[in-house]
């Protein structure tokens, strides 16, 4: 059988052919060969919902289903209102513009299990729901049982805790919705990530607001030179300790910061400042919530999601969607358009794509890298079809979209072209070094840390699959755990971080090994970067949200903004030290050039050498020991000079080595590179250097 063929640049210079099957990836990776016919399967699979998605008007037209279902205005006012409820025997919406009757709004059934009605026009062109008041579904199901519930689409949910938990459905028509004034930025060649929280952002013990962000955080970011926000939480969630990830309410953010005009101005704000930003899109699962959910939304438990055990999450307590389905394939593709539409957004980080990928969704499953455990039976067929669909549409819509999965798998292909077989994903978390930084701190003496295990942590990933590197996210903050900073310093944060006080031992160490574990990983771990907001500056302690088993207490869930702003405190110069890592990233751009080339892992002397985008970076990560004259092997030719210095007093340095030191290059043979140059690299101090 002759198979039609593709050719592709998979890196500069290099151009492959690869067959047209889905089994592209076998081409780069002669490992998968066993497993083309997998590949070809899956594909095949993918291709099949693909056409059916042609079947029904194209990608253009299904992926619009926020502007068929849900609540839609004409320009005479005219309302119109679908919805989904397969099960159901009638409906009626009810809300406070017919005073909660379940006779007066009746709605009619029209085909496929979609209910309608239409309110208007009016003479005076007014809607007949006034804006922001509340309405709700309520249908009947064949056993005669009556149901209220949230319109799946609605697109604003507030919340009143004195009267009750759950949440109610608002219409949201403002007179005068936000207008966006700057156009999104160009995609960022290298992708540096500040992950923020609006909630958290204050230093309040309370929740930040949309405004408060936007006016007080988005210069921060900008300030240090990061180029795209990751912002959590913002998908409406009825638990705010979920920490966004129990999701009641897709087209809705989150009204505990504000209104939608807001959040739409904080991205607009945002992009004016040449600042990407990305939403942490949770589909890989629904709150189980009923009242105020997904769950059980017309009776039964197979609406949206898979019945019995296959529609549960065992660990998160929540509800799996059914991928195959086309109305919920549906709402999920059109949810990703709205938010890119209605806020602007700039791409995706794909929240719990492992759950996706499989069906024992991670769950007591340890991945050894064996291609057996991404192909077979233990894999979700459906769960990759969506992602390759979604993906493929974001790209082909929004050329310069930027999609991110958090996969602790590894599945070869992820972040490779659905044409070649892969899951679509530009890139993908690096999951595997924020918790080998956790381990070595947690375990091990500095004196036992073992070099060429962080070097093969940091650049152990597929070639030609782009990964996003970070030493601590908000998993590694989280109550039970603490942030990088506070595993170094501990209980001597809250007494010697002032300027004023002794520099002890403990700060010593840990004000060093901050820096160096940064930039080591900024350096070397990945294509992209990402940062947890205060991390950059050594936030101390942990982050724990409100809840029973705290007295529901934000002391845990803010930013402590005020400790960077004292002058008197030494938090400064890790901010200080982020924002000159960041520039030179920005000026260089070592994480869109290929992986770093290392020359050296001395386990005696604790040194790491390597090269990436121009630049020569030493660290030595000895306790104690300072070394002279130090020979490293280098490909640059010529006179170099420091562009940056751990150990310059600015970053809370010793002063050892001076900033206008030159180095010349001797052209033989050191550590596999056809030059070298000697350094003075002290004790704990990392240094980068440039061809002058």
């Amino acid at each position: 059988m002759v198979v039609d063929t593709f050719d592709t640049e998979v890196e500069p210079g290099r151009v492959l052919t690869m067959p047209a099957d889905g089994t592209g990836l076998a081409v780069l990776d002669p490992w998968l060969d066993p497993f083309i016919p997998d590949l070809r399967t899956r594909y095949a699979h993918y291709k099949t919902f693909e056409a059916k998605i042609e079947e029904e008007g194209g990608f253009e037209s299904f992926t619009n289903g926020h502007h068929y279902f849900g609540f839609n205005v004409a320009k005479d006012g005219t309302i119109i209102y679908r919805e989904w409820v397969p099960n159901a025997t009638t409906a009626s919406l009810v809300g406070d513009f017919n005073k909660w009757d379940v006779e007066a709004n009746p709605m009619k059934k029209i085909d496929n299990g979609v209910f309608e009605i239409v309110l208007g026009p009016t003479s005076s062109g007014v809607p007949v729901i006034a804006h922001n008041s509340k309405v709700k579904i309520t249908i009947t199901t064949p056993e005669g049982e009556r149901l209220y519930r949230l319109p799946a689409w609605i697109r604003r949910v507030t919340q009143d805790l004195d009267t009750s938990p759950a949440y109610d459905a608002v219409f949201w028509n403002p007179d005068k919705p936000y207008q966006f004034k700057h156009s999104r930025p160009k995609r960022p060649t290298s992708l540096r990530v500040y992950e923020a929280h609006v909630g958290i952002s204050s230093p309040d013990p309370r929740i930040g607001t949309y405004s408060e962000f936007t006016r007080n955080i988005i210069p921060r970011i900008a300030y240090l030179g990061y180029n795209t926000i990751q912002l959590m939480a913002i998908m409406e969630h009825a638990y705010y300790a979920s920490f966004g990830y129990q999701v009641t309410s897709f087209f809705a953010p989150s009204s505990r910061y504000g209104t939608p005009e807001e959040l739409k101005e904080l991205v607009d704000v945002a992009h004016s400042y040449g600042i990407t930003v990305l939403l942490d899109v949770v589909h890989s699962h629904a709150s189980s919530n009923v009242l105020d959910g997904l769950n059980m939304f017309d009776g039964t438990d197979n609406c949206y999601f898979h019945s019995g055990g296959r529609g549960h999450h065992d660990q998160w307590d929540s509800r799996l969607f059914n991928y195959g389905y086309m109305p919920v394939m549906q709402f999920l593709l059109s949810n990703l358009r709205y938010w890119m539409d209605e806020y602007q957004f700039d791409g995706f980080r794909f929240d719990g794509v492992t759950s996706m990928l499989y069906k024992h969704h991670g769950i007591l499953f340890g991945f050894s890298g064996d291609y057996h455990e991404y192909f077979g039976d233990l894999v979700d067929e459906d769960g990759v079809m969506y992602l390759q669909l979604a993906n493929k549409f974001l790209h082909d819509k929004y050329p310069d979209v930027i999609t991110i999965a958090e996969d602790v798998s590894g599945m070869p292909g992820s972040c490779r072209p659905v044409r070649e077989g892969g899951v679509g994903f530009d890139y993908r978390l690096a999951m595997a070094i924020p918790d080998m930084w956790i381990k070595l701190l947690k375990e091990q003496k500095d004196e036992d840390w073992n070099m060429g295990k962080i070097i093969h942590t940091l650049t152990n990933r597929r070639h030609l699959e782009n990964a996003i590197t970070y030493c601590e996210s908000h998993d590694q903050a989280l109550v039970g755990d603490k942030t990088i900073a506070f595993w170094l310093m501990d209980k001597e944060m809250y007494t010697n971080m002032s300027d004023l006080t002794d520099r002890t031992p403990i700060i010593d160490r840990g004000m060093a090994l901050h820096k160096l574990i940064r930039l080591i990983t900024h350096g070397l771990g990945g294509e992209g970067y990402l940062n947890f907001e205060g991390n950059e500056f050594g936030h101390p302690e942990w982050l724990d949200f409100p809840r029973q088993g705290n007295n529901s207490s934000f002391h845990y869930a803010r930013r402590q903004w005020n400790v960077l702003d004292d002058e008197l405190l030494r938090y400064k110069y890790l901010n200080d030290w982020d924002k000159a890592v960041q520039n030179l990233e920005e000026k260089y751009g070592w994480l869109a050039s290929p992986q770093g080339y290392v020359s050296r892992k001395d386990e005696g002397d604790k040194v790491i050498v390597f090269e990436r985008g121009n630049l020569l970076f030493i660290f030595n990560f000895h306790p104690t020991n300072s070394f002279a004259d130090y020979r490293v092997g280098t490909n640059l030719v010529g006179k170099l000079h420091l562009v940056l210095n751990s150990d310059d007093p600015a970053f809370f340095g010793h002063n050892r080595i001076d900033n206008a030191s030159e180095y010349f290059t001797t052209q033989s043979d050191w550590d596999g590179r056809q030059n070298w140059i000697q350094v003075y690299i002290p004790s704990r101090t990392a240094i980068v250097l440039a061809l002058a």
